[in-house]
């Protein structure tokens, strides 16, 4: 199986969008720099989405020389950007922030929720991010109204990854599978895993990893989930106000014990008029301001300036 994680899918959705001629004058790298060699004949650009402390990236970014050979570096939010400014002193005048956005969707409106429904969990997130943390909280719920469905697995990355580290994971697995209130369904396409947020109420993501952007939050929140998550990494500019707010800590039960809470306060008043508001306003801000009809004219507008700097237009 190839490996599509959030980078792959989001430059397979640039490059439907963008006109051919653009990649003949243009050679964009993802995140990992020159993994493609540096290309003479084109204006190169490295579209970052890793973290700054990544073993990968760090020493590249920490040779000062490096940083002449792109033209331009592109970061997938500003926490991203500021990060590696901060760490590396990047030349800011070869830098900005064009954000993700979402796939063509069918969204379906969600059926009409009352007070006494179930409440159902949606997770979609690497098993090394917070899903013990989840499956801590879970366990710690005692009730019968309030389900996890978890998309996780390491087959995202592909068959020879998922080979090296899934038994890492087994006991975490197995653990999952013990819980009635818990459903392990393993790995599924990224459309199928939209499609089943479409049905769920809650994206619940403690993350214990630096996110620099969070492609599955704003596919969740678009979908008319409540997201509960921690303030870290880029997850408080990624889910803005609209989500509820876990202080990340370093002690993991501790954090499994606030997740149990806050998840079981937003269940219990999920049925609220204004709440159902909050989610009716969120619905139309992450669905308009994630689109990629609109993002592609970012990059559109870079591609133009950098070639009028280039003397190419």
């Amino acid at each position: 199986m190839e490996a599509k994680g959030g980078t792959e899918l989001q430059f397979e959705e640039l490059k439907k969008r963008l006109h051919p001629s653009y990649f003949k004058k243009f050679q964009i790298t993802t995140s990992v720099p020159e993994k493609e060699p540096i290309n003479p004949d084109k204006i190169n650009i490295l579209w970052m989405k890793n973290s700054y402390d990544q073993p990968n990236i760090a020493p590249w970014f920490s040779e000062k020389e490096n940083h002449r050979k792109y033209d331009w570096y592109v970061f997938n939010s500003h926490w991203t950007y500021e990060k590696f400014r901060y760490a590396f002193g990047l030349p800011t005048h070869k830098c900005c922030v064009i954000k993700n956005a979402l796939p063509d969707i069918k969204w379906r409106d969600k059926k009409p929720f009352k007070k006494g429904d179930p409440i159902k969990l949606i997770h979609t997130s690497t098993p090394w991010r917070g899903l013990n943390v989840l499956v801590g909280a879970m366990e710690l719920i005692k009730r019968d109204d309030i389900i996890l469905d978890v998309y996780s697995s390491t087959k995202i990355y592909g068959d020879a990854f998922d080979k090296s580290n899934k038994q890492q994971f087994v006991p975490l697995f197995d653990k999952m599978d013990s819980l009635k209130n818990v459903n392990n369904i393993g790995y599924k396409s990224n459309l199928e895993v939209i499609d089943a947020m479409q049905d769920t109420h809650i994206y619940a993501y403690p993350s214990v990893w630096e996110e620099t952007f969070c492609i599955s939050a704003i596919e969740a929140m678009a979908a008319g989930n409540m997201a509960i998550v921690t303030n870290f990494g880029a997850l408080y500019e990624t889910c803005t106000e609209y989500a509820h707010y876990v202080n990340y800590e370093t002690n993991m039960y501790t954090l499994a014990k606030k997740f149990k809470a806050v998840i079981e306060f937003v269940a219990d008043n999920y049925h609220e008029d204004v709440l159902h508001q909050r989610l009716k306003d969120q619905v139309k801000y992450f669905r308009t301001f994630y689109n990629w009809d609109a993002r592609v004219k970012e990059w559109e507008s870079l591609l133009n300036q950098l070639m009028k700097q280039k003397g190419y237009a």
